[in-house]
């Protein structure tokens, strides 16, 4: 009887889901490990900074581009090999960016990366669904969440570390030995999903997705740059509004569309993925405004920053797995409006740092935030899945993961609008405050220029040195200023999702059976 019941158990899923996290993990790693290495990759190559940004802007538009096409092609050739496929375009990709000689061939080669890296994460969650028993599913995308959370934070912490001790080269090599592990891993521990071979591809849905993903993420990079009432990024939000309109017409009228948009029909999708990406808003705005603020203005290297985020990180990671627990007890209402709430007052905490907060507070501050991070991401995406039928987890995976990618790309750039406003507006006010016509600014000029021609500096070099003395300062102080009011803004948008979170189903989602294969659509769509 014995022998029968260890015949018939089911396989346990925990080696497959490892090879799947390695994966997610490595690909997430690189791209933000990569970012550290933007200055000395423009004085190796030779280039402004605006042509070494494309480095990171060309894997972010590849990725999205290529997001969309996941669905179909895991229903088409099974996602087992699609998986595999993509991690071995990731490395080809990795290795031949390691060999770039120049600029171009390493935006070239960052592309042909980002097609592997872009499609891992949305196929990885769809064999997860696939592997893993729904009343275990909660657990098993919090360990899977753990390198969506961690990888951006122990990403720069090893590309600092490289930068300072090795080559550049370095950073691309070292994905490689765990990409072909993960292959490898993967021929033999996954299986293959059902294929559709008689599915047909939406060529018009994907040239529409390509051009819209496309444009609006390129406007969303580069409107603080080049100006957001620019001709350029009028004109790119123009086409990409149009292209997505056509986009949306003809996912509601194909047979087989690239997008199954009905899925927003379902109320806990829609309000999974909404809450899910003002997440995502106040998740990028930390990783992107605390680097700023730790290397601009308290002076730490990019290293040393890495090594500030960590701790955050491995919090968040830490707390992944233990909310997939809860979630599979208790569902995703209260569990994602205490994480929520958590998040949202440790953001409105960095609000209040100064140049002498100490790098201790800081960390503890984005401890706490990770932690709340951590506990509300994977249940809001565990019971968003949970309601889609078993057949169309790919689409909605793929869905899910376009509209992250945008939340995220629009959380930058509204942030980086809000600093560089926020910026000028206290630099001006500050300025007003600094004139000659103030006694103290008046005074201090007067002891700054004492001191520098006590140095042996003439009288004309001293009163020049010590109005660029009081200038700087009054910028450091603008931009600091200008971080904790973006570090507020962002607040909002954590404190706006936190009544949404009560209109999601509860506990019973965190073990309902999804739909019959057979059904077109979920049941809560129809």
């Amino acid at each position: 009887m014995e022998s029968n019941q260890s015949v018939n158990k089911e396989p346990s899923f925990w080696l497959p889901l490892f090879v799947l996290v390695t994966g997610a993990f490595a690909a997430i790693m690189n791209n933000s490990s990569v970012n550290v290495a933007i200055p000395k990759l423009m004085t190796i190559f030779g280039v402004s900074a605006n042509e070494i940004q494309w480095v990171v802007t060309a894997y972010m538009l590849t990725s999205a581009v290529v997001i969309p096409i996941t669905g179909y092609l895991g229903d088409r050739f099974g996602n087992k090999r699609v998986f595999i496929l993509s991690t071995a375009v990731f490395t080809i990709g990795s290795i031949l960016c390691a060999l770039s000689w120049d600029n171009n061939s390493l935006i070239a080669f960052r592309v042909l990366q980002a097609i592997g890296g872009g499609i891992i994460m949305p196929v990885s969650m769809v064999i997860i669904y696939k592997i893993v028993p729904m009343q275990k599913i909660g657990l098993a995308l919090g360990v899977w969440g753990m390198a969506a959370v961690m990888g951006p934070a122990v990403g720069p912490t090893l590309g600092g570390y490289i930068l300072e001790h090795s080559s550049w080269r370095l950073l691309f090599l070292i994905n490689v030995p765990v990409c072909v592990i993960g292959i490898f891993l993967s021929i033999q521990l996954l299986k293959e999903t059902p294929v559709r071979p008689n599915i047909k591809f939406d060529y018009w849905g994907f040239f529409f997705a390509t051009v819209g993903c496309f444009t609006l993420l390129l406007a969303l990079s580069q409107g603080s740059k080049e100006g957001w009432m620019s001709y350029y990024i009028v004109m790119l939000f123009i086409i990409s509004f149009f292209s997505l309109l056509l986009f949306v017409i003809s996912q509601l009228n194909g047979k087989d569309p690239m997008l199954d948009l009905r899925l927003f029909k379902n109320k806990t999708f829609t309000l999974s993925v909404i809450i899910g990406g003002l997440i995502n808003i106040g998740l990028f705005g930390g990783i992107f405004l605390v680097p700023i603020f730790t290397q601009n203005l308290m002076g730490l290297s990019a290293y040393d920053t890495g090594i500030l985020l960590l701790p955050s990180a491995l919090a968040s990671g830490f707390m992944m797995p233990l909310s997939g627990l809860l979630f599979d007890k208790f569902g995703a209402k209260v569990i994602s409006f205490v994480g929520i709430a958590i998040t949202a007052i440790g953001t409105v905490k960095l609000n209040y740092i100064t140049m002498d907060t100490s790098t201790h507070t800081i960390v503890w501050i984005m401890i706490v935030r990770s932690i709340g991070m951590g506990l509300s991401m994977m249940p809001l995406t565990t019971v968003g899945m949970n309601v889609v039928a078993k057949h169309l987890v790919g689409r909605a995976s793929s869905l899910s993961n376009v509209c992250r990618q945008i939340f995220a790309s629009f959380g930058i750039a509204i942030m980086t609008f809000i600093m560089q406003n926020r910026q000028a507006f206290h630099a001006a006010r500050l300025s007003d405050g600094a004139s000659y016509t103030s006694p103290v600014a008046s005074s201090i000029t007067g002891q700054l220029q004492g001191l520098l021609v006590a140095s042996g500096a003439s009288t004309d070099a001293a009163t020049s040195g010590a109005i660029g003395i009081i200038y700087g300062l009054v910028q450091k102080l603008a931009m600091v200023l200008a971080i904790n009011d973006t570090f507020l803004i962002s607040s909002f948008f954590l404190f706006a999702a936190l009544p949404m979170v009560f209109f999601l189903q509860g506990k019973d989602h965190a073990k309902k059976k999804p739909a019959p294969e057979e059904n077109p659509v979920p049941e809560a769509v129809k």
